[in-house]
């Protein structure tokens, strides 16, 4: 099996902040589609653009996801932050195309992108697995070596 490469950068991260975004993101991209509302979807694209593309310290969820593990004393492990915003960026992108997909009417199309998402969510949430970095290796690496 090839080596898995992720992007890196001096910045850090609290591992323990991203595990909570993700199951923050699972709960209410849960609720966006068992309500039958798109803008809890835009919202959460929302809030991965600004944790991907922006200076911003914190997105909405990202502030709630610091507060909880700070009240719980959840401790913390740094991170490379480099792959986290790598994977945001896809997330916003997966995001993105499944509200899009939502309010145009292709329920199950959406339902299908959103379970891809809740499937890379739940892996970083429950396993510390980013698929942002075995997407990076396959995908990226290849084109700018």
């Amino acid at each position: 099996m090839k080596q898995i490469i992720c992007p890196i950068s001096n910045e850090k991260i609290n591992e323990q902040i991203t595990r909570l975004n993700a199951i923050i993101g699972i709960v209410l991209v849960t609720a966006g589609f068992a309500f039958q509302m798109p803008a809890i979807l835009f919202f959460l694209a929302a809030d991965f653009f600004v944790r991907a593309f922006t200076k911003a310290k914190h997105s909405p969820i990202s502030y709630i996801s610091h507060w909880l593990t700070n009240t719980l004393n959840l401790g913390g492990k740094a991170v490379d932050k480099a792959p986290k915003i790598f994977a945001a960026r896809l997330g916003f992108l997966i995001l993105l195309i499944m509200a899009i997909l939502f309010v145009s009417g292709f329920h199950l199309a959406a339902l299908f992108v959103g379970g891809i998402f809740m499937f890379f969510a739940t892996l970083e949430f429950a396993l510390a697995i980013c698929v942002g970095c075995i997407i990076y290796t396959y995908l990226i690496v290849p084109f700018i070596k």
